[in-house]
């Protein structure tokens, strides 16, 4: 069932955008507050990693639920309630008084504030068409890629000029204005609960009984595992290696969402000129080169163009498998897009958890060079089988 008109469905995907919009901006922002919270709470950045692993294992569980929720309940008024409640949760990070606290608050946003992206996107697979859906798709993840754009300055500025605790009271009172307008102006659209028995582990069990779905889960963990391993050390290694204040690591590191911003607002054009294949091979190569660059770089602005070459190289990856995933089952779109969601947090969690361990070792330079070939590999390997991904 759709929306009455095309102007009320345009409005509703722009205001799951403006959810995703914040929903980036809780996922990048600790990246640059790392090392101060490392100084804050007496541990190392490794130790303070496991803040940003927290977020991603909750990510993973909480969308293997709210899939299922939102095709039963309706998208819309699952992202509504979950992005009040991730709103509340962003506040009691304010009070983290170690890092086992601030973990475990960051886990429960987690939970709440994965719900807009995973949802959002099997909402555009519920209401627009598939020829016109990878572009919708990605003006759609503009709105999180801007959020990721300006979430580590946005951690940056507010960690050198009034603490990190104030970006998260600043977060969760975002969260529930969000949530409040998502209320006003979708509430006459929220279909009836569907009949019958809820069984989230049941769907689960009978997506995953498909091959396709089996490799689009795989294909998803790998891709973050691989990307977000490297980039989120980028910051703790830029203030290794330069000694930059926080507000200039942000910005750095917010060269990833200027690059995901110039991919959606060429995917079009780029779909016409190169298609599919060409996307996978591109971002992998970048990615490739890219990655190395940037540890080997002599100074710091040489960072500049590679972590925006960095987020176009992620994004022609990484949309063209979200894409296929709002089509794999259109029986159960939420809940396949949620085990795809889930799939690449984990691989995120994982990425991280690995790498923190990995550097301790063997050191930025390697590591992260190391885990960038991985992506090319990736990249490389999805152009012959893409077909893979067929419902």
């Amino acid at each position: 069932m759709r929306p009455s008109s095309a102007s009320q469905r345009g409005e509703a995907i722009l205001l799951l955008a403006l959810a995703s919009f914040n929903a980036g901006i809780s996922l990048r922002c600790v990246e640059a507050m790392l090392p101060k919270l490392a100084d804050d709470f007496g541990a190392s950045v490794s130790a303070v990693s496991i803040i940003i692993t927290s977020f991603a294992l909750a990510y993973t569980a909480a969308v293997l639920l709210q899939g299922p929720l939102g095709d039963r309940f309706g998208k819309l008024r699952v992202v509504t309630t979950a992005t009040a409640l991730a709103g509340v949760a962003s506040l009691g990070c304010a009070l983290g008084w170690d890092v086992a606290s601030l973990a475990a608050m960051r886990f429960i946003t987690g939970i709440f504030a994965s719900a807009s992206v995973a949802l959002g996107m099997a909402y555009i697979g519920d209401v627009v068409a598939m020829k016109e859906r990878q572009a919708t798709i990605a003006r759609f993840i503009a709105g999180s890629l801007l959020g990721q754009t300006l979430g580590p300055l946005f951690g940056g500025i507010f960690t050198d000029w009034i603490g990190w605790r104030a970006s998260f009271v600043v977060l969760g009172a975002i969260f529930i204005a969000v949530a409040a307008i998502l209320f006003l102006r979708t509430r006459g659209d929220w279909l009836p609960p569907a009949p019958g028995r809820f069984a989230p582990l049941e769907i689960h069990r009978r997506l995953l009984a498909r091959p396709a779905v089996r490799w689009l889960v795989a294909i998803g963990a790998a891709e973050t595992f691989l990307f977000f391993g490297a980039y989120v050390f980028l910051g703790a290694y830029f203030k290794q290696q330069f000694d930059l204040s926080y507000t200039v690591i942000g910005l750095l590191l917010a060269g990833y969402g200027i690059g995901g911003l110039l991919y959606s607002t060429s995917v079009g054009w780029l779909m016409r000129v190169l298609g599919e294949r060409a996307f996978v091979v591109a971002g992998g190569l970048m990615a490739g080169v890219l990655f190395p660059a940037v540890v080997l770089a002599p100074h710091w602005a040489y960072a500049i163009p590679c972590t925006i070459g960095l987020g176009i190289a992620f994004y022609l990856i990484h949309n063209t498998v979200q894409t296929r995933a709002t089509e794999i089952a259109p029986d159960a779109r939420g809940s396949a897009v949620a085990l795809y969601a889930s799939s690449w947090a984990l691989g995120q969690a994982l990425g991280v958890g690995a790498m923190g361990i990995a550097v301790g070792f063997f050191g930025y330079v390697a590591m992260v060079s190391l885990f960038g070939l991985g992506f090319c590999a990736l990249g490389l390997w999805l152009r012959g089988n893409l077909w893979r991904l067929r419902p």
